[in-house]
């Protein structure tokens, strides 16, 4: 039973993103800051960093098509980055030492990409106008500060939900 564990929570984020999308846009200033949250690719960095690639890669496949289908009208692209963003995670951390911050920093930076890719994506086939300094300060900052203070929140929550379905696994492939 445990071996369905990390895919049901990456279920249980990915029907909540678009309830808290409804937070958004928030006004501040005089001003409309969006947020967009990305706990499910956040969730697939960290099963990429402390579980395994491949098993990330295979979550973001599945979880990418859902999206794809339930979101947004063009099939295949969240279905190509996040197994795409989960394959980096995985292999940048083979070089690097597999801590908390290190994994909330990559997490972070990964996200960023992930958003200024769909940006760039959604430029190229005329569906957003949005000037590049304008994305930046009003969709992408707000959206890694929500999203930094969800992983500073669940971040060691996500580490250790994958440590115990590990400790899981190698229990069971130990007395098999």
């Amino acid at each position: 039973m445990m071996r369905f564990f990390l895919p049901f929570i990456g279920l249980i984020l990915f029907f909540l993103e678009p309830v808290f999308g409804l937070l958004s846009p928030l006004q501040f200033g005089g001003e409309a800051y969006t947020i967009v949250p990305r706990f499910l690719l956040m969730y697939l960095i960290f099963v990429a960093i402390y579980y395994d690639r491949k098993h990330a890669m295979y979550y973001g496949l599945f979880f990418g098509l859902l999206y794809d289908v339930f979101f947004i009208d063009i099939i295949g692209l969240y279905s190509f980055l996040y197994p795409a963003i989960a394959l980096v995670a995985g292999s940048v951390v083979r070089s690097i030492h597999k801590n908390l911050a290190v994994a909330t920093g990559l997490a972070l930076i990964l996200t960023a990409l992930f958003e200024f890719v769909l940006y760039q994506f959604f430029l190229l086939i005329s569906l957003t106008s949005l000037p590049v300094d304008f994305f930046l300060v009003h969709r992408l900052m707000p959206t890694i500060i929500a999203n930094s203070i969800f992983l500073i929140m669940l971040g060691w929550t996500f580490k250790l939900a994958i440590n115990a379905r590990l400790l899981e696994r190698d229990r069971r492939l130990g007395t098999s």
